[in-house]
Protein backbone atom coordinates (compact mmCIF):
# COMPACT_ATOMS: atom_id res chain seq x y z
CA UNK A 1 0.00 0.00 0.00
CA UNK A 2 1.38 3.58 -1.09
CA UNK A 3 0.32 6.54 0.19
CA UNK A 4 0.26 9.83 -2.19
CA UNK A 5 -0.20 13.19 -1.26
CA UNK A 6 -1.83 15.39 -4.43
CA UNK A 7 -1.49 19.55 -3.06
CA UNK A 8 -2.85 21.81 -5.84
CA UNK A 9 -4.54 25.05 -5.81
CA UNK A 10 -6.68 23.72 -8.61
CA UNK A 11 -9.64 21.72 -7.63
CA UNK A 12 -9.93 20.65 -11.50
CA UNK A 13 -6.15 19.50 -10.95
CA UNK A 14 -6.35 17.86 -8.08
CA UNK A 15 -9.05 15.50 -9.14
CA UNK A 16 -7.54 14.81 -12.46
CA UNK A 17 -4.06 13.81 -11.04
CA UNK A 18 -6.18 11.44 -8.52
CA UNK A 19 -8.55 10.25 -11.12
CA UNK A 20 -5.43 8.94 -13.30
CA UNK A 21 -3.87 7.18 -10.27
CA UNK A 22 -6.70 5.57 -8.87
CA UNK A 23 -7.70 4.17 -12.16
CA UNK A 24 -4.29 2.81 -12.95
CA UNK A 25 -3.02 1.89 -9.04
CA UNK A 26 -6.72 1.98 -6.94
CA UNK A 27 -6.11 -0.74 -5.06
CA UNK A 28 -2.69 -0.01 -4.02
CA UNK A 29 -2.64 3.14 -2.94
CA UNK A 30 -4.55 5.69 -0.25
CA UNK A 31 -4.88 9.62 -1.47
CA UNK A 32 -5.16 12.44 0.17
CA UNK A 33 -5.35 16.03 -1.14
CA UNK A 34 -4.83 19.53 0.06
CA UNK A 35 -4.94 22.80 -1.68
CA UNK A 36 -2.82 24.82 0.31
CA UNK A 37 0.81 25.16 1.06
CA UNK A 38 0.08 24.84 5.38
CA UNK A 39 -2.31 21.83 4.41
CA UNK A 40 0.66 20.23 2.67
CA UNK A 41 2.26 20.33 6.03
CA UNK A 42 -0.24 19.32 7.82
CA UNK A 43 -0.67 16.36 5.93
CA UNK A 44 2.99 15.32 5.60
CA UNK A 45 3.26 14.92 9.90
CA UNK A 46 -0.58 13.55 10.04
CA UNK A 47 -0.97 11.35 6.98
CA UNK A 48 2.58 10.32 6.17
CA UNK A 49 2.69 9.86 2.50
CA UNK A 50 5.06 7.73 0.74
CA UNK A 51 4.76 10.06 -2.30
CA UNK A 52 3.75 13.85 -2.64
CA UNK A 53 2.39 15.71 -6.04
CA UNK A 54 2.99 18.99 -4.76
CA UNK A 55 2.64 22.39 -6.94
CA UNK A 56 4.88 25.33 -6.42
CA UNK A 57 2.02 28.15 -6.56
CA UNK A 58 -0.23 27.66 -3.53
CA UNK A 59 -1.92 30.28 -1.19
CA UNK A 60 0.22 30.49 1.69
CA UNK A 61 3.08 28.41 1.68
CA UNK A 62 4.68 28.32 -1.49
CA UNK A 63 5.09 24.25 -2.41
CA UNK A 64 8.82 24.75 -2.10
CA UNK A 65 8.76 26.06 1.10
CA UNK A 66 6.16 23.75 2.25
CA UNK A 67 8.63 21.13 0.83
CA UNK A 68 11.24 22.02 2.75
CA UNK A 69 9.48 22.36 6.07
CA UNK A 70 8.48 18.56 5.76
CA UNK A 71 12.21 17.94 4.96
CA UNK A 72 13.05 18.62 8.80
CA UNK A 73 10.81 15.65 10.07
CA UNK A 74 10.86 13.95 7.23
CA UNK A 75 13.17 12.77 4.85
CA UNK A 76 11.38 10.04 3.07
CA UNK A 77 8.87 11.24 1.15
CA UNK A 78 9.65 11.16 -2.50
CA UNK A 79 8.71 14.65 -4.17
CA UNK A 80 7.44 15.28 -7.30
CA UNK A 81 7.06 19.21 -7.95
CA UNK A 82 3.99 20.41 -10.25
CA UNK A 83 4.19 23.63 -12.06
CA UNK A 84 2.95 25.95 -14.69
CA UNK A 85 6.04 27.88 -14.49
CA UNK A 86 9.64 26.72 -16.36
CA UNK A 87 11.70 28.48 -14.37
CA UNK A 88 15.13 27.58 -14.14
CA UNK A 89 15.52 28.96 -10.38
CA UNK A 90 12.36 26.24 -9.35
CA UNK A 91 13.85 24.03 -10.97
CA UNK A 92 17.45 24.20 -8.82
CA UNK A 93 15.60 24.51 -5.79
CA UNK A 94 13.92 21.52 -6.93
CA UNK A 95 17.17 19.77 -7.66
CA UNK A 96 18.62 20.45 -4.01
CA UNK A 97 15.70 19.38 -2.02
CA UNK A 98 16.05 16.38 -3.83
CA UNK A 99 12.48 16.47 -5.52
CA UNK A 100 12.66 13.38 -8.24
CA UNK A 101 10.83 14.37 -11.05
CA UNK A 102 9.99 18.21 -12.16
CA UNK A 103 6.49 18.64 -13.76
CA UNK A 104 4.92 21.24 -15.94
CA UNK A 105 1.56 21.74 -16.70
CA UNK A 106 -0.62 21.03 -18.60
CA UNK A 107 0.04 17.29 -16.89
CA UNK A 108 -0.16 14.31 -19.74
CA UNK A 109 -1.65 11.30 -18.13
CA UNK A 110 0.40 9.04 -19.10
CA UNK A 111 3.07 11.49 -17.92
CA UNK A 112 1.64 10.69 -14.21
CA UNK A 113 1.35 6.96 -14.41
CA UNK A 114 5.22 7.22 -15.31
CA UNK A 115 6.36 8.97 -11.99
CA UNK A 116 4.02 7.36 -10.14
CA UNK A 117 5.86 3.58 -11.24
CA UNK A 118 8.82 5.55 -10.45
CA UNK A 119 8.28 7.02 -7.63
CA UNK A 120 6.61 3.78 -6.02
CA UNK A 121 10.35 1.97 -7.02
CA UNK A 122 11.97 4.69 -5.38
CA UNK A 123 9.84 4.39 -2.49
CA UNK A 124 10.32 0.67 -2.29
CA UNK A 125 13.90 1.38 -1.95
CA UNK A 126 13.54 3.00 0.64
CA UNK A 127 11.06 0.88 2.60
CA UNK A 128 13.47 -1.89 2.35
CA UNK A 129 16.70 0.45 3.35
CA UNK A 130 14.87 1.25 6.53
CA UNK A 131 14.25 -2.32 7.08
CA UNK A 132 17.42 -3.66 6.39
CA UNK A 133 18.32 -0.69 8.69
CA UNK A 134 16.33 -1.69 11.64
CA UNK A 135 16.98 -5.16 10.94
CA UNK A 136 20.82 -4.01 11.61
CA UNK A 137 20.40 -2.15 14.39
CA UNK A 138 18.06 -4.41 16.08
CA UNK A 139 21.29 -6.91 16.26
CA UNK A 140 23.46 -5.03 17.11
CA UNK A 141 21.47 -4.13 20.42
CA UNK A 142 20.66 -7.96 20.86
CA UNK A 143 24.27 -8.84 19.80
CA UNK A 144 26.80 -6.28 21.21
CA UNK A 145 25.09 -6.87 24.79
CA UNK A 146 25.76 -10.23 23.99
CA UNK A 147 29.70 -9.88 22.99
CA UNK A 148 29.88 -7.74 25.82
CA UNK A 149 29.08 -10.29 28.05
CA UNK A 150 30.91 -12.77 26.68
CA UNK A 151 33.76 -10.38 27.18
CA UNK A 152 33.18 -9.98 31.35
CA UNK A 153 32.69 -13.95 31.64
CA UNK A 154 35.91 -14.64 29.57
CA UNK A 155 37.41 -11.77 31.76
CA UNK A 156 36.65 -13.42 34.95
CA UNK A 157 38.94 -17.05 33.91
CA UNK A 158 42.47 -16.69 34.18
CA UNK A 159 43.37 -18.36 31.13
CA UNK A 160 41.30 -16.56 29.15
CA UNK A 161 43.65 -13.61 27.86
CA UNK A 162 43.88 -15.08 24.34
CA UNK A 163 39.91 -14.65 23.48
CA UNK A 164 39.79 -10.99 25.16
CA UNK A 165 42.04 -9.94 22.79
CA UNK A 166 39.67 -11.19 20.46
CA UNK A 167 36.40 -9.63 22.07
CA UNK A 168 38.02 -6.23 22.08
CA UNK A 169 39.48 -6.67 18.20
CA UNK A 170 35.74 -7.36 17.57
CA UNK A 171 33.87 -4.20 19.97
CA UNK A 172 36.56 -1.69 17.92
CA UNK A 173 38.44 -1.78 21.50
CA UNK A 174 42.05 -0.30 20.38
CA UNK A 175 43.74 0.10 23.69
CA UNK A 176 45.56 -2.61 24.94
CA UNK A 177 45.21 -1.34 28.20
CA UNK A 178 42.47 -1.42 30.82
CA UNK A 179 41.25 -1.56 34.39
CA UNK A 180 38.26 -3.39 36.09
CA UNK A 181 35.42 -1.80 38.31
CA UNK A 182 33.12 -4.13 40.03
CA UNK A 183 29.76 -2.24 41.32
CA UNK A 184 27.87 -3.69 44.57
CA UNK A 185 24.17 -2.88 45.42
CA UNK A 186 21.40 -3.94 47.77
CA UNK A 187 19.40 -1.90 49.80
CA UNK A 188 21.15 -0.42 52.56
CA UNK A 189 24.90 0.01 53.47
CA UNK A 190 25.37 -0.40 57.58
CA UNK A 191 28.34 -0.83 59.66
CA UNK A 192 30.32 -1.88 56.59
CA UNK A 193 27.97 -4.36 54.96
CA UNK A 194 25.31 -4.57 52.49
CA UNK A 195 21.77 -5.57 53.59
CA UNK A 196 19.05 -7.78 51.68
CA UNK A 197 21.70 -8.27 48.55
CA UNK A 198 19.16 -11.07 47.40
CA UNK A 199 15.99 -8.79 46.99
CA UNK A 200 17.94 -5.94 45.62
CA UNK A 201 19.04 -8.20 42.81
CA UNK A 202 15.54 -8.96 41.78
CA UNK A 203 15.19 -5.05 41.83
CA UNK A 204 18.38 -4.40 39.75
CA UNK A 205 16.76 -6.75 36.85
CA UNK A 206 14.53 -4.63 36.24
CA UNK A 207 17.12 -1.34 36.54
CA UNK A 208 19.59 -2.94 34.78
CA UNK A 209 19.47 -1.24 31.29
CA UNK A 210 19.19 2.27 32.82
CA UNK A 211 22.36 1.44 34.77
CA UNK A 212 23.84 0.22 31.97
CA UNK A 213 23.02 3.35 29.70
CA UNK A 214 23.74 5.84 32.65
CA UNK A 215 27.46 4.32 33.05
CA UNK A 216 28.70 4.95 29.58
CA UNK A 217 27.85 8.43 30.14
CA UNK A 218 30.16 8.50 32.54
CA UNK A 219 32.87 5.63 31.38
CA UNK A 220 33.81 4.30 27.58
CA UNK A 221 33.62 1.00 29.08
CA UNK A 222 32.65 -2.56 28.49
CA UNK A 223 29.31 -3.67 31.22
CA UNK A 224 28.74 -6.89 32.15
CA UNK A 225 25.72 -8.71 32.97
CA UNK A 226 24.42 -9.13 36.60
CA UNK A 227 26.26 -11.63 38.81
CA UNK A 228 24.65 -11.72 42.35
CA UNK A 229 24.45 -8.46 43.64
CA UNK A 230 27.20 -7.66 41.58
CA UNK A 231 27.97 -6.16 37.94
CA UNK A 232 31.47 -6.10 36.46
CA UNK A 233 32.91 -3.11 33.91
CA UNK A 234 35.70 -3.10 32.06
CA UNK A 235 37.74 0.32 31.21
CA UNK A 236 40.00 0.77 28.70
CA UNK A 237 42.82 2.93 29.40
CA UNK A 238 45.55 4.33 26.95
CA UNK A 239 47.87 4.76 29.73
CA UNK A 240 49.81 1.80 30.85
CA UNK A 241 49.70 3.20 34.89
CA UNK A 242 47.36 5.29 36.29
CA UNK A 243 48.59 8.23 37.84
CA UNK A 244 47.18 10.12 41.16
CA UNK A 245 45.45 12.66 39.46
CA UNK A 246 43.62 9.90 36.97
CA UNK A 247 42.84 8.06 40.18
CA UNK A 248 41.40 10.91 42.06
CA UNK A 249 39.22 11.65 38.62
CA UNK A 250 38.01 8.26 38.17
CA UNK A 251 36.76 7.80 41.97
CA UNK A 252 35.35 11.43 41.43
CA UNK A 253 33.32 9.84 38.71
CA UNK A 254 31.96 6.70 40.00
CA UNK A 255 31.35 8.70 43.48
CA UNK A 256 28.90 11.33 41.26
CA UNK A 257 27.44 7.86 39.06
CA UNK A 258 26.48 6.32 42.07
CA UNK A 259 25.10 9.34 43.53
CA UNK A 260 22.62 9.50 40.66
CA UNK A 261 21.67 5.41 40.70
CA UNK A 262 21.24 5.54 44.34
CA UNK A 263 18.92 8.70 44.31
CA UNK A 264 17.01 7.22 41.18
CA UNK A 265 17.10 3.26 41.92
CA UNK A 266 17.01 3.79 45.70
CA UNK A 267 19.63 1.06 46.59
CA UNK A 268 22.60 1.54 47.80
CA UNK A 269 25.96 0.80 45.91
CA UNK A 270 29.83 0.31 46.53
CA UNK A 271 32.47 0.39 43.97
CA UNK A 272 36.03 -1.67 44.44
CA UNK A 273 38.33 -0.44 41.33
CA UNK A 274 41.46 -2.67 40.05
CA UNK A 275 44.77 -1.18 38.60
CA UNK A 276 45.56 -0.77 34.68
CA UNK A 277 46.42 -4.08 33.42
CA UNK A 278 47.44 -5.38 29.52
CA UNK A 279 44.66 -7.07 28.36
CA UNK A 280 46.77 -10.18 28.50
CA UNK A 281 46.68 -10.00 32.76
CA UNK A 282 43.33 -7.92 33.33
CA UNK A 283 41.78 -10.63 35.33
CA UNK A 284 44.66 -9.53 38.04
CA UNK A 285 42.33 -5.95 38.08
CA UNK A 286 39.33 -7.87 38.66
CA UNK A 287 40.89 -9.64 41.86
CA UNK A 288 42.17 -6.10 42.65
CA UNK A 289 38.89 -4.46 42.53
CA UNK A 290 37.01 -7.84 44.03
CA UNK A 291 40.00 -7.30 47.02
CA UNK A 292 38.69 -3.54 47.36
CA UNK A 293 35.33 -4.58 48.26
CA UNK A 294 36.00 -7.87 50.38
CA UNK A 295 38.99 -5.80 52.81
CA UNK A 296 36.97 -2.30 52.81
CA UNK A 297 34.59 -1.38 54.47
CA UNK A 298 34.30 2.18 52.24
CA UNK A 299 31.66 3.09 49.39
CA UNK A 300 34.37 3.52 46.54
CA UNK A 301 38.17 2.21 46.87
CA UNK A 302 41.22 1.94 44.53
CA UNK A 303 43.18 -1.27 45.04
CA UNK A 304 46.30 1.54 45.32
CA UNK A 305 44.51 3.23 48.41
CA UNK A 306 44.32 -0.25 50.59
CA UNK A 307 46.60 -0.76 53.22
CA UNK A 308 48.94 -3.44 53.44
CA UNK A 309 46.56 -5.02 56.28
CA UNK A 310 43.81 -4.66 54.03
CA UNK A 311 44.94 -6.93 51.65
CA UNK A 312 45.02 -9.85 54.22
CA UNK A 313 42.53 -12.98 52.77
CA UNK A 314 43.43 -12.32 49.39
CA UNK A 315 43.09 -15.87 48.84
CA UNK A 316 40.11 -16.46 50.71
CA UNK A 317 38.11 -13.84 49.03
CA UNK A 318 38.95 -14.70 45.69
CA UNK A 319 38.04 -18.17 45.94
CA UNK A 320 34.78 -17.68 47.65
CA UNK A 321 34.10 -15.71 44.42
CA UNK A 322 34.73 -18.36 42.28
CA UNK A 323 32.38 -20.41 43.86
CA UNK A 324 29.87 -18.29 44.08
CA UNK A 325 30.31 -17.99 40.19
CA UNK A 326 30.34 -21.52 39.50
CA UNK A 327 27.31 -22.02 41.08
CA UNK A 328 25.38 -19.15 39.69
CA UNK A 329 26.37 -20.52 35.96
CA UNK A 330 25.50 -24.06 36.81
CA UNK A 331 22.44 -22.79 38.31
CA UNK A 332 21.18 -21.26 35.11
CA UNK A 333 22.39 -24.31 33.02
CA UNK A 334 25.48 -22.74 31.27
CA UNK A 335 27.84 -25.90 31.04
CA UNK A 336 30.71 -24.04 29.51
CA UNK A 337 30.80 -21.71 31.45
CA UNK A 338 30.41 -23.73 35.15
CA UNK A 339 33.32 -25.75 33.84
CA UNK A 340 35.28 -22.60 33.10
CA UNK A 341 35.25 -22.04 36.70
CA UNK A 342 35.95 -25.05 37.82
CA UNK A 343 38.85 -25.08 36.29
CA UNK A 344 39.82 -22.54 37.21
CA UNK A 345 39.35 -23.09 41.35
CA UNK A 346 40.60 -26.84 40.83
CA UNK A 347 44.21 -25.52 39.38
CA UNK A 348 44.30 -22.52 42.47
CA UNK A 349 43.44 -25.36 45.15
CA UNK A 350 46.18 -27.88 43.53
CA UNK A 351 48.50 -25.07 44.09
CA UNK A 352 48.04 -25.24 48.04
CA UNK A 353 46.77 -28.40 48.46
CA UNK A 354 46.66 -32.31 48.50
CA UNK A 355 44.63 -34.79 47.05
CA UNK A 356 43.16 -35.99 50.32
CA UNK A 357 41.96 -31.76 51.09
CA UNK A 358 41.43 -31.41 47.59
CA UNK A 359 38.95 -34.33 47.26
CA UNK A 360 36.90 -33.26 50.19
CA UNK A 361 36.84 -29.84 48.42
CA UNK A 362 35.50 -30.73 45.42
CA UNK A 363 32.66 -32.97 46.84
CA UNK A 364 31.60 -30.30 48.94
CA UNK A 365 31.19 -27.83 45.91
CA UNK A 366 29.41 -30.85 43.53
CA UNK A 367 27.07 -31.64 46.95
CA UNK A 368 26.13 -27.82 47.29
CA UNK A 369 25.89 -27.40 43.62
CA UNK A 370 23.19 -30.21 44.29
CA UNK A 371 21.64 -29.49 47.12
CA UNK A 372 21.02 -25.88 45.39
CA UNK A 373 19.08 -27.14 42.53
CA UNK A 374 17.06 -29.53 44.72
CA UNK A 375 15.92 -26.37 46.73
CA UNK A 376 14.90 -24.64 43.61
CA UNK A 377 13.23 -27.79 42.13
CA UNK A 378 15.61 -28.03 39.16
CA UNK A 379 16.80 -31.74 40.43
CA UNK A 380 15.00 -34.74 41.93
CA UNK A 381 16.94 -35.98 45.49
CA UNK A 382 18.91 -39.47 45.06
CA UNK A 383 20.73 -40.37 47.99
CA UNK A 384 22.59 -43.15 45.78
CA UNK A 385 23.54 -40.87 43.32
CA UNK A 386 25.48 -38.90 46.06
CA UNK A 387 26.78 -42.27 47.93
CA UNK A 388 28.38 -42.48 44.16
CA UNK A 389 29.88 -39.32 44.31
CA UNK A 390 31.74 -39.82 47.60
CA UNK A 391 33.13 -43.49 46.20
CA UNK A 392 34.12 -42.39 43.08
CA UNK A 393 35.76 -39.15 44.13
CA UNK A 394 37.55 -41.17 47.35
CA UNK A 395 38.74 -43.81 44.47
CA UNK A 396 40.36 -40.82 42.47
CA UNK A 397 44.57 -40.20 43.03
CA UNK A 398 45.30 -37.69 40.99
CA UNK A 399 44.37 -34.13 41.05
CA UNK A 400 44.33 -34.29 37.55
CA UNK A 401 42.18 -37.02 37.35
CA UNK A 402 39.49 -35.49 39.88
CA UNK A 403 39.16 -32.66 38.00
CA UNK A 404 38.33 -34.59 35.12
CA UNK A 405 35.68 -36.40 37.50
CA UNK A 406 34.38 -33.05 38.57
CA UNK A 407 33.88 -31.84 35.45
CA UNK A 408 31.72 -34.39 33.96
CA UNK A 409 29.27 -34.41 37.03
CA UNK A 410 29.19 -30.82 36.81
CA UNK A 411 28.22 -31.06 32.97
CA UNK A 412 25.93 -34.30 34.20
CA UNK A 413 23.97 -31.86 36.72
CA UNK A 414 24.02 -28.82 34.22
CA UNK A 415 21.94 -30.66 31.68
CA UNK A 416 19.77 -31.94 33.94
CA UNK A 417 18.80 -28.04 35.45
CA UNK A 418 18.68 -26.62 31.42
CA UNK A 419 16.03 -29.23 30.87
CA UNK A 420 14.32 -28.31 33.86
CA UNK A 421 14.60 -24.87 33.29
CA UNK A 422 13.25 -25.05 29.41
CA UNK A 423 10.36 -27.53 30.78
CA UNK A 424 9.40 -24.27 33.04
CA UNK A 425 9.74 -22.01 30.12
CA UNK A 426 6.25 -23.55 28.35
CA UNK A 427 4.35 -22.27 31.86
CA UNK A 428 6.33 -18.85 31.97
CA UNK A 429 5.01 -18.15 28.44
CA UNK A 430 1.68 -19.90 29.06
CA UNK A 431 1.25 -17.26 32.25
CA UNK A 432 1.89 -14.72 29.85
CA UNK A 433 0.05 -14.84 27.25
CA UNK A 434 -3.13 -15.46 29.65
CA UNK A 435 -2.01 -12.13 31.02
CA UNK A 436 -1.45 -10.47 27.49
CA UNK A 437 -5.54 -11.79 26.79
CA UNK A 438 -6.63 -10.61 29.76
CA UNK A 439 -5.22 -6.74 29.70
CA UNK A 440 -4.60 -6.43 25.72
CA UNK A 441 -6.54 -3.20 26.19
CA UNK A 442 -4.29 -1.92 28.88
CA UNK A 443 -0.67 0.39 27.75
CA UNK A 444 1.44 -3.21 27.88
CA UNK A 445 5.11 -3.19 27.64
CA UNK A 446 8.05 -6.20 27.42
CA UNK A 447 8.44 -4.94 30.95
CA UNK A 448 5.14 -5.35 32.30
CA UNK A 449 4.99 -8.87 30.86
CA UNK A 450 8.16 -10.13 32.56
CA UNK A 451 7.49 -8.57 35.65
CA UNK A 452 4.57 -10.46 35.94
CA UNK A 453 5.75 -13.77 35.57
CA UNK A 454 9.42 -13.03 37.19
CA UNK A 455 11.82 -13.27 35.08
CA UNK A 456 14.42 -10.10 33.08
CA UNK A 457 12.87 -8.65 30.01
CA UNK A 458 15.74 -9.59 28.19
CA UNK A 459 15.46 -13.34 28.72
CA UNK A 460 11.57 -13.45 28.27
CA UNK A 461 11.54 -11.92 24.88
CA UNK A 462 13.76 -14.57 23.83
CA UNK A 463 11.65 -17.32 25.23
CA UNK A 464 8.31 -16.14 23.96
CA UNK A 465 9.62 -16.01 20.15
CA UNK A 466 10.57 -19.59 20.88
CA UNK A 467 7.37 -20.49 22.22
CA UNK A 468 4.92 -18.99 20.68
CA UNK A 469 7.13 -17.81 16.82
CA UNK A 470 5.69 -14.18 17.61
CA UNK A 471 7.65 -11.43 19.16
CA UNK A 472 5.51 -9.31 22.06
CA UNK A 473 4.54 -7.22 20.24
CA UNK A 474 3.27 -8.87 17.24
CA UNK A 475 1.63 -11.11 19.77
CA UNK A 476 -0.04 -8.74 21.58
CA UNK A 477 -1.14 -6.80 17.97
CA UNK A 478 -2.44 -9.86 16.77
CA UNK A 479 -4.46 -10.26 19.75
CA UNK A 480 -6.01 -6.80 19.71
CA UNK A 481 -6.72 -6.81 15.62
CA UNK A 482 -8.93 -10.36 16.73
CA UNK A 483 -10.64 -8.24 19.32
CA UNK A 484 -11.28 -5.58 16.84
CA UNK A 485 -12.79 -7.55 14.66
CA UNK A 486 -15.29 -9.09 16.80
CA UNK A 487 -15.90 -5.45 18.10
CA UNK A 488 -16.52 -4.23 14.49
CA UNK A 489 -19.56 -6.57 14.46
CA UNK A 490 -21.55 -4.52 17.19
CA UNK A 491 -22.85 -1.61 14.99
CA UNK A 492 -23.35 -0.11 18.47
CA UNK A 493 -19.94 0.86 19.00
CA UNK A 494 -18.13 3.82 16.89
CA UNK A 495 -14.50 3.18 15.64
CA UNK A 496 -12.92 5.49 17.84
CA UNK A 497 -14.79 3.76 20.56
CA UNK A 498 -13.44 0.14 19.25
CA UNK A 499 -9.94 1.92 19.06
CA UNK A 500 -9.49 2.43 23.07
CA UNK A 501 -11.34 -0.85 23.45
CA UNK A 502 -8.33 -2.52 21.81
CA UNK A 503 -6.04 -0.67 23.80
CA UNK A 504 -4.77 1.86 20.57
CA UNK A 505 -4.96 5.56 21.35
CA UNK A 506 -5.01 7.03 18.06
CA UNK A 507 -7.50 6.21 15.70
CA UNK A 508 -5.24 7.00 12.80
CA UNK A 509 -2.81 4.44 13.75
CA UNK A 510 -5.39 2.07 14.85
CA UNK A 511 -7.04 2.43 11.04
CA UNK A 512 -3.17 2.06 9.81
CA UNK A 513 -2.29 -0.88 11.71
CA UNK A 514 -5.80 -2.57 10.98
CA UNK A 515 -5.47 -2.42 7.24
CA UNK A 516 -1.76 -3.72 7.55
CA UNK A 517 -3.21 -6.91 9.13
CA UNK A 518 -6.71 -7.14 7.46
CA UNK A 519 -5.95 -5.16 4.09
CA UNK A 520 -8.84 -3.33 4.65
CA UNK A 521 -9.60 -0.27 7.24
CA UNK A 522 -11.90 -0.97 9.86
CA UNK A 523 -14.98 1.38 8.52
CA UNK A 524 -14.72 -0.88 5.29
CA UNK A 525 -14.19 -4.33 7.27
CA UNK A 526 -17.70 -3.33 8.93
CA UNK A 527 -19.24 -2.43 5.88
CA UNK A 528 -18.06 -6.02 4.08
CA UNK A 529 -19.47 -7.67 7.16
Amino acid sequence: MFRILIADDEGIMRESIKNTIEANFGSETEIVTAKTGREVVEQAESFRPDIAFVDIQMPGLSGIQAISEIKKFNSSIVFVIITAYDNFSYAKESIDLGVMEYILKPVNKQKIIDVCIRAKKKTEELRKKRSDDLKVKEKLEIVIPMLETAFINNLLQESGSERNLNYLNILDITEKNGYVIVFEYADDFRDGSMTNAVGSNVKMNNYYKHFRETLVGYFECVTGPIMGNRIICYVPSAAETVSYESRTEIISRIRTFIHKMEDELDMKFRAGIGGVKNVDSIYDSYTEALRCLVNSDKHIVHVMDLSASENKGNQMADMHDLENRYLSKAMKGDTESAVAVLETMCGKKGKTEDISAKRVYVLELILSLEKKAYEDGLVNYDAKKHESYIKNALSIESCGDLKKWAESVTVDICSEIKSSRNSKGHSVVGKAEDYIKEHYADDLSLDDIARQVDISPYYFSKLFKQETGDTFIEYLTRIRINKAREYLADDKLNVKEICAMCGYTDPNYFSRIFKKYEGVTPSEFREKG
